[in-house]
């Protein structure tokens, strides 16, 4: 997507060299978070990307709920939150998944959507594609419907994308892509 609002967004987020290990280049996106217009216009351009009738917006801990919950509230859905193990009081679903640089794991409840609701999944950044696909896992263990993924950043040199396609992900967009 490319737009004044996109490109706007795009200037206020900033790499940090070697975080959170060696050889790994982090997108920082706390300067955007911390402009008004820019973080307004983050969740307009990822709310714009949803297809209609979305039931429940799934955002993922930590960064993911940051941009999940408006969205869900701009679209007039509910907000489900994927956490870390132990975080959720109730019967949880996981999924255990890599990342670039380790291991993670992601738990829902149980509950957390009814069967056949329509999901959307925002995230902060499509990488690999590990944490994505682990949150569509946990969306069909629910019996709910995934019909879109919409990420702020892209990082298509980690083929993220196409670890999604593998997964039966097809319909997926990204405000920026680097």
């Amino acid at each position: 997507m490319s737009d004044t609002r996109s490109d706007y967004v795009s200037g206020l987020i900033r790499d940090v060299a070697d975080f959170p290990k060696p050889g790994v280049t982090f997108k920082d996106i706390t300067p955007l978070l911390a402009d008004a217009t820019g973080f307004r216009d983050a969740i307009a351009l990822l709310a714009e990307m949803a297809p209609d009738q979305i039931d429940v917006v799934v955002g993922m801990e930590a960064r993911g709920f940051i941009f999940a919950a408006p969205v869900a509230t701009v679209l007039g859905a509910g907000f489900v939150p994927v956490r870390k193990p132990g975080k959720l009081p109730k019967d949880v679903y996981t999924e255990t998944f890599s990342l670039e640089y380790g291991t993670e794991t992601l738990a829902v409840h149980t509950d957390a959507a009814f069967p056949g609701a329509r999901v959307l999944v925002i995230d902060d950044v499509l990488a690999t594609g590990g944490t994505i696909a682990a949150t569509a896992a946990l969306v069909k263990k629910l019996g709910a419907e995934l019909v879109h993924v919409a990420v702020l950043m892209e990082l298509s040199f980690l083929g993220g994308r196409t670890v999604l396609a593998d997964q039966g992900i097809t319909s997926c967009s990204a405000v920026i892509t680097v």
